[in-house]
């Protein structure tokens, strides 16, 4: 199991955090597309690393075209040295028609062709063969010998889809490279759920996962500490995180999948009375253990590896609250050795 790390937005840090992410053991680094760029980060991470692999998780695609994003990963994995991971996502409505004022509709086909023809225009540049894409959002039919960078060396970049919905989850399997699973998934709904869309995804394209070349990555609740008080705090940061997403209605079916619908219509009327503490209140033990694995640092990689082992192949540690950088250090190390 590939046990990956976050990588900062700040620019005046990026270098620094990427040597240090590197030499504590993570296998990749991933920024977010939040208030700032997530791909300028990855240029300074390529060059203050040489093993580490570097991903966005995720930059927004319905904010871009296909040839914009084409090229910007394209040079990445270049610079890279291959070690590129372009993790993408769809957002939200909202968001892609006020925020980034372009266009949203039928979300999971639109992510399909917006793959497709990034693929294609990829595929030009490494054979020369003329681009003419067209499907029902995007048409991609010019490129001259100017604006052609030519083959890259390192091959065309993994595409990485982030999904919730089963037809979003279909869409990764069958024509990404792996997917982004959201935090807000259990082990059940993982295995019952997430696993047959995926397969279902990839059938299409005549693979399944046990043909080894399709990589699953999923960010695990993590609940741990070297004190009483520590593992108290933590567990409280993760059931309010918890009750955050468990108000979303687009989440609902992970609540309802353990029986547990009625909760999110009652969080969802907390969250619009700004009763966060209180929708916290709301996860209760049962809850939180299975969402999130809980104990000392000495115990979070075989509960993590019980749970996820076989299934899946990237993991990553979901802790919002403060800990100590080196809490990680022996999670990490037992998670490679396991």
């Amino acid at each position: 199991m590939l046990v990956d790390g976050g990588l900062g937005l700040d620019l005046g840090k990026a270098a620094e955090s990427a040597r240090e992410g590197e030499a504590a053991g993570y296998d990749g680094l991933w920024t977010a597309e939040t208030n700032h760029d997530p791909f300028l980060p990855l240029v300074l991470g390529a060059e203050a690393t040489e093993r580490v692999e570097l991903g966005t998780g995720i930059a927004v695609a319905f904010a871009r075209s296909p040839m914009t994003l084409a090229n910007t990963a394209y040079d990445l994995q270049a610079f890279s040295g291959g070690r590129l991971l372009l993790g993408l996502g769809s957002q939200i409505k909202a968001h892609i028609t006020k925020r980034f004022s372009m266009p949203w509709s039928h979300p999971a086909p639109r992510m399909r062709e917006f793959i497709l023809a990034m693929r294609a225009i990829w595929t030009t540049w490494e054979t020369g063969d003329k681009l003419d894409f067209r499907g029902d959002f995007y048409q991609h039919t010019l490129m001259t010998p100017f604006f052609d960078p030519g083959p890259n060396p390192h091959g065309q970049p993994k595409v990485f889809l982030a999904a919730v919905g089963q037809l979003m989850t279909e869409v990764a399997g069958e024509v990404a490279d792996g997917m982004l699973c959201h935090g807000f998934t259990t082990e059940s709904y993982l295995r019952e759920v997430t696993v047959p869309a995926i397969e279902r995804g990839l059938a299409r394209r005549g693979r399944t996962l046990a043909d080894g070349d399709f990589q699953l990555s999923l960010p695990a609740f993590v609940v741990t500490g070297t004190t009483d008080e520590e593992i108290a705090r933590s567990a409280k940061g993760v059931r309010e995180q918890i009750a955050f997403y468990g108000s979303t209605p687009a989440y609902r079916g992970v609540l309802e999948h353990h029986g547990w619908g009625d909760l999110q219509t009652e969080l969802n009327a907390l969250s619009k009375q700004g009763k966060w503490v209180e929708m916290g209140e709301l996860v209760d033990d049962e809850i939180l253990e299975t969402f999130a694995v809980r104990g000392e640092p000495s115990e979070v990689a075989p509960q993590l590896h019980d749970r996820f082992g076989g299934v899946v192949h990237r993991i990553s540690f979901y802790a919002p609250y403060k800990s100590a950088p080196d809490t990680w250090l022996p999670i990490i190390e037992a998670l490679k050795s396991i």
